[in-house]
């Protein structure tokens, strides 16, 4: 008898709980806008502190490509795409100064 019982207890506990999941299934599509707007320049555009900094620190790498985000307060934000010897990636974010943004 405590085998049925626990069995029973068992079917209603996974009935109770697909239940209460499917409950949360929503139909609603929500679009999620990228927050970074970044538009590619060209290297020769980068500041010149941002590119005396990747010539000292990075000259090991290659760079695939730079791109810029300017806030709304006016201050820039230089997205640099380096590629090392084993041809992996990095992305370097700089402010105007030079400086590593993390």
């Amino acid at each position: 008898m405590k085998k049925v019982f626990f069995a029973l207890a068992l079917v209603m506990g996974l009935g109770t709980t697909a239940t209460f999941a499917s409950s949360f299934s929503s139909t609603q599509i929500t679009t999620v806008t990228n927050v970074n707007d970044f538009t590619p320049i060209e290297i020769k555009d980068l500041p010149k502190a941002v590119q005396e900094v990747l010539v000292k620190s990075y000259k090991d790498f290659t760079i695939k490509s730079a791109a810029v985000e300017t806030a709304e307060d006016g201050t820039a934000t230089y997205q640099i795409t380096l590629v090392d010897a084993d041809n992996e990636e990095s992305v370097v974010l700089f402010n105007e100064k030079g400086e590593i943004l993390e």
